[in-house]
């Protein structure tokens, strides 16, 4: 069963020890204005998945970021999030890994499961349909059926 948070409040991640990043709700509204993102549909035509990937987890960082705990400069005084400072944080490859396991793959899981296939109700082909027509089964085809050729 799904079940619906109707308080749409951030919530907190802890992305790595001593790391915690506050995040709005992951809302089709908020993955819509991700994709439309000029970093994201700036991306190469040949760019790589992967390239792709990194492209859009920090576009969307920067739109769900709202706050953060454990994160500082060079000289260990705490930042506020900044665009720079987001982007700077998912270079790091554990929070990366982090905070797409953690926030993203959540909303991915759910776009998994409406995709998989319904169980049959009584058996593998129970409810199945017909994909060729006969106009009179009781005739025989007119035309052995054709196969792809071999080689």
């Amino acid at each position: 069963m799904l079940t619906l948070d109707l308080t749409n409040a951030p919530r907190s991640h802890d992305l790595a020890p001593g790391v915690q990043v506050q995040l709005r709700p992951l809302t089709t509204a908020l993955m819509v204005a991700t994709r439309s993102d000029p970093a994201v549909e700036a991306m190469p035509e040949e760019a790589s998945d992967e390239e792709r990937a990194v492209a859009f987890a920090k576009a969307l960082a920067r739109r769900a970021v709202l706050a953060w705990e454990g994160i500082g400069d060079a000289d260990g005084n705490p930042i506020d999030p900044s665009e720079q400072a987001i982007d700077a944080l998912l270079d790091v490859w554990p929070i990366f890994e982090a905070f797409q396991l953690s926030y993203v793959s959540k909303g991915l899981l759910l776009e998994q499961e409406k995709n998989a296939s319904a169980l049959s109700p009584t058996g593998p082909s129970a409810g199945a349909t017909d994909t060729a027509r006969v106009a009179n089964p009781a005739e025989p085809a007119r035309q052995p059926a054709r196969t792809a050729p071999r080689g």
